[in-house]
């Protein structure tokens, strides 16, 4: 319905002004000072950062209600894994904040949902750009799997500091005589995320087919 096709261009276009803002002042600021912008780069944009991602919850929502025809396990997949590595390890641990690794997946992360958004936002009009459209579909599949590599790289560097602090580890006291020790839950989702990316990197070939395959055919007829 127009309600609903308004509502997303709404959604698109606040996540596209997010993200738009993020990857701007991430080049800004690393024309303006070099390697020293990247240490900092959590502090100066972590917020906007961590307002997007959990905006992006929404898009589960869109899915199970209908108005987003997107698979719901990939994007799931995809929008939980920013969640786990962004609020979980990143957000709990001070001492990764300041690391160069922070900075690589903003970066990756960033330029994706720019061109992401860009491609859904023409979409709810009815705008389709071929290079943009191939850009979107093609983009992807080179950068997610640097992402989740940079992802796993993230979480190798907090575990040091989960298992000197023990954060997030549990231990019941007797007769329960039960315990969770939280670098063990990361070392098992360091597989987990590298099994997830086999079948998104699937989904995303998928995809790719079936839009640009789409968009030969309406070459042909025009």
């Amino acid at each position: 319905s127009f309600t609903m096709n308004t509502y997303l261009f709404v959604y698109d276009l606040m996540q596209f002004c997010g993200h738009s803002w993020i990857f701007t002042n991430m080049i800004i600021r690393f024309l303006s000072f070099g390697k020293d912008s990247l240490a900092d780069t959590f502090y100066s944009i972590g917020l906007v950062m961590r307002f997007c991602q959990l905006l992006s919850i929404l898009e589960i929502l869109h899915i199970l209600l209908g108005i987003d025809k997107s698979r719901l396990f990939p994007r799931f997949l995809q929008i939980t894994e920013r969640i786990i590595v962004l609020f979980v390890v990143i957000n709990s641990q001070e001492e990764v904040q300041g690391k160069y690794i922070v900075c690589v997946l903003f970066f990756l992360w960033n330029l994706l949902d720019v061109v992401r958004y860009t491609y859904s936002m023409l979409a709810r009009t009815g705008i389709y750009y071929p290079p943009l459209t191939w850009l979107n579909f093609s983009l992807c599949i080179l950068l997610y799997p640097l992402s989740v590599l940079a992802k796993a790289f993230a979480i190798c560097v907090s575990l040091p500091y989960f298992e000197s602090f023990g954060t997030y580890s549990i231990e019941l006291p007797f007769p329960f005589a039960f315990s969770i020790y939280f670098p063990y839950v990361l070392k098992i989702y360091l597989l987990v995320l590298f099994i997830g990316m086999c079948f998104i990197i699937q989904n995303l070939f998928s995809e790719r087919k079936a839009h640009l395959g789409r968009s030969n055919i309406k070459k042909k007829r025009s």
